[in-house]
């Protein structure tokens, strides 16, 4: 694998806000309806949104950048976790995305190690995300780096209400994956 995996800055913005729209387009239009799809990508993946989630000192953005361009990126947010998540400082693992041509190389374990560790450094002890309950790769890929499900949320893709099963894994505190 040739990819740099760092902290993103605010000079990230544009290159992320086309990353995040792309792979979300990726992986999920087939399975939404255009206008949702659309409705969703405006909210929560343009320039102003990306820069907005970047100087946020609650969230933590990892970016996977090869030859110059990002090819994967990880946020974290700092927030309340639901009720289903009882393990001890919890931390979501918001976003996860990985382009498609890059599937398969052992960049996703990767960029997942550096979320741990991204982790541990803001003092979580518990990763939790929501992953769309008709995913069944990234579903897989999750309970490989050891989350197991604790319960479910709905997430809005535009108008259309969907659901996302809630995953949870704890942090060991000795550095180790």
């Amino acid at each position: 694998m040739t990819c740099t995996i760092r902290r993103a800055t605010l000079a990230d913005a544009p290159a992320l806000a086309e990353l995040a729209a792309r792979t979300f387009r990726d992986a999920f239009g087939a399975d939404n309806r255009p206008e949702d799809l659309a409705m969703h990508l405006a909210a929560a993946y343009g320039v102003p949104q990306q820069t907005r989630e970047l100087a946020d000192p609650t969230m933590t953005t990892l970016v996977a950048e090869h030859v110059g361009a990002l090819v994967a990126f990880a946020q974290l947010r700092q927030g309340k976790a639901p009720a289903c998540v009882t393990g001890a400082a919890p931390i979501e693992l918001q976003r996860f995305y990985v382009a498609h041509q890059w599937h398969g190389r052992g960049l996703a374990q990767a960029l997942m190690h550096e979320v741990l560790d991204a982790a541990r450094g803001v003092g979580a002890a518990t990763l939790w995300l929501g992953v769309w309950e008709r995913n069944p790769r990234a579903i897989a890929f999750y309970r490989k780096a050891g989350y197991t499900e604790v319960g479910a949320h709905t997430f809005l893709v535009g108008t259309d209400p969907q659901v996302d099963r809630i995953l949870v894994r704890p942090l060991a505190t000795d550095g180790a994956s």
